[in-house]
């Protein structure tokens, strides 16, 4: 089985995933953030550095759904490779950082590789306002996500909202998680867990 977690940046993914995998004894695989080599550049120069990182992104988690379908485990992903495709790539095509070429001939390379895998059994996605994401990207203190403006939050979150709301590909769980603290308070914890029982029981 193939559980995903998808949200905004700072939405609480990576923490998500480390806690449910613990829980279920499911296998983890997260963002390769720290290994990426276009994230400093990229944050540092939108424009000359988006076309890489979303390339980079895009086959990072082809082979990521590769693995996990190989592996025959139950697998938690952290974010899926519908949500460069839908929400990040288009935002930088519509702000002017990713050129019209490069968005056409990445968006037909993601159709090509998106037609050969299989989508996640359970998406679950975690809604977040821009206050809490600003508040979550300030707690974990990466470098360069200190010039994250809050407008590019906030547009990321519009089109996470339109991509949920058509959503089809599979079964959907929408956490909100403004007022929940899942990763120091386990009743918080234990109400997504209950969540999760009752979508994964409707998968057999």
């Amino acid at each position: 089985m193939h559980i995903a977690i998808a949200g905004n940046i700072g939405s609480g993914k990576t923490t998500l995933t480390g806690l449910l995998s613990k829980h279920y004894r499911w296998s983890a695989h997260f963002e390769d953030v720290d290994q990426n080599p276009y994230l400093n550049d990229f944050y540092n120069d939108m424009q000359r550095w988006s076309f890489n990182l979303q390339i980079y992104f895009l086959n990072s988690r082809f082979n990521q759904i590769l693995e996990i379908r190989k592996s025959g485990k139950t697998v938690i992903q952290d974010r899926t490779i519908y949500e460069d495709a839908h929400i990040f790539a288009p935002n930088l095509h519509s702000m002017g950082l990713l050129s019209t070429r490069d968005f056409d001939n990445y968006f037909a390379l993601f159709e090509l590789m998106s037609s050969l895998v299989q989508p996640p059994d359970l998406l679950i996605y975690l809604r977040a306002s821009v206050p809490t994401l600003v508040n979550q990207i300030q707690k974990r203190g990466r470098d360069y996500e200190n010039t994250i403006r809050l407008d590019y939050l906030k547009r990321l979150n519009e089109r996470y909202e339109a991509w949920v709301s058509s959503y089809d590909l599979g079964r959907l769980l929408i956490i909100e998680v403004d007022n929940l603290n899942f990763s120091t308070k386990n009743e918080d914890l234990s109400s997504i867990i209950n969540k999760i029982d009752a979508e994964i029981h409707g998968l057999f």
